[in-house]
């Protein structure tokens, strides 16, 4: 009886899992040509909050300034003057004078979530209909502005897009990759395609007057995470939250394994927090359980027991390098046991998810409890 359940359930996982691939690569196949811009482009207002530097900010904040559209409005926020960021966002403005870029600085502080804080001098002081907000960690194409507003139809109140990991230096910057692209950005392409599409805090596509309507920037701090109050917000408008065919890259740089599993454990904690329902599920998303189910299965497939977990596990990673070679996303000759470390891990990051409200982000203590609970 175990053996047989132990069959059905590895069974389902594994079509799942090739089914999840499929439509990630189909998404992102849409976009096999890069995207030329229209005749008339809407003008756009572009908000990046900075905090920090990060190895390759130089090269994601001047792709701000090189893309391809007519009428743009660059608005670069910081809550410091003294910020590791502010020297080079004005040495960018003064390399690319033609382009219409503004640095504001100052501290809201209306909001638990201080990048939310950050964010909003600068969507006050916009100047168009569009409006995206973007991290400064994100690398933009030239048709970056082309391609969200390519995903806007109109059903849709905000289009994202999931980081796709790029560039990394070490093996827990592969860990890292292999967390964003062949598991998160697989996942949210698949449930985008079936229609239920999460927002991502990276890239964000609004619609000004959409937004306002629903309170303003400062509606999207009623959660700890403002890409989780924007996916609430739309769909409480009867609303489409949409991510672009072709996710935008993160160059990742150097990662030490204690930042990974930060990061990791503190995405949970929101995930968890803001979607519980949607969270619970997360521990049958690796490859661990279907490969001791196929080591329990083996008997009724009449093979050993180790035989059966390498086959399982061949075929669960063979699907991801597919999918990662199709996409053009980083694949390695450690992609493997990357993917690996990344499965052995998922339970750890699960649990801890349900285990703590705490974390810290770029030196702010935050936490996901109630108030009432922060009170006690």
């Amino acid at each position: 009886m175990i053996e047989w359940a132990a069959l059905v359930f590895c069974t389902l996982a594994t079509l799942v899992h090739i089914a999840s691939a499929a439509m990630s690569l189909w998404r992102v196949r849409q976009h096999a040509a890069p995207a030329q811009p229209p005749r008339s482009l809407p003008p756009v207002s572009i908000i990046r909050p900075v905090c920090g530097l990060d190895p390759y900010d130089e090269l994601t904040l001047r792709s701000t300034f090189e893309l391809a559209h007519p009428d743009l409005d660059l608005v670069f926020c910081s809550a410091r003057e003294r910020d590791a960021a502010v020297p080079l966002v004005r040495q960018l403005m003064a390399e690319y004078p033609h382009v219409s870029a503004r640095l504001l600085i100052g501290d809201d502080k209306s909001t638990p979530n201080p990048k939310l804080n950050n964010i909003i001098k600068g969507w006050v002081a916009t100047r168009h209909r569009w409006i995206v907000i973007a991290d400064s960690n994100v690398l933009m194409p030239a048709d970056y502005v082309h391609q969200l507003m390519a995903g806007m139809r109109s059903d849709t109140g905000l289009v994202c897009s999931p980081p796709i990991g790029s560039r990394p230096s070490g093996f827990w910057s592969e860990v890292e990759c292999a967390f964003l692209n062949t598991y998160q950005a697989r996942w949210q392409l698949a449930a985008d395609t079936a229609g239920f599409g999460f927002a991502q805090g990276k890239s964000m596509l609004w619609r000004k007057d959409l937004l306002d309507a629903a309170g303003g920037i400062r509606a999207l701090g009623v959660e700890i995470a403002e890409d989780a109050a924007a996916t609430k917000v739309v769909r409480a408008e009867g609303l489409r939250v949409r991510l672009v065919d072709a996710p935008f890259e993160q160059p990742l740089g150097p990662r030490s394994k204690q930042q990974v599993l930060d990061r990791q454990i503190r995405w949970a904690r929101l995930r968890r927090a803001t979607f519980p329902l949607c969270y619970m599920p997360e521990l049958l998303t690796g490859s661990v359980l279907p490969v001791i189910s196929a080591a329990l299965a083996a008997p009724v497939l009449e093979i050993d027991s180790i035989s059966a977990a390498a086959l399982m596990a061949a075929l669960w990673f063979g699907v991801e390098a597919l999918l990662a070679r199709g996409a053009g996303w980083h694949v390695s000759a450690v992609s493997p046991v990357a993917w690996l470390v990344r499965d052995l891990v998922l339970p750890l990051v699960w649990l801890k998810g349900w285990t703590g409200d705490g974390f810290t982000w770029r030196g702010n203590d935050m936490t996901v409890a109630e108030p009432e609970q922060t009170r006690a």
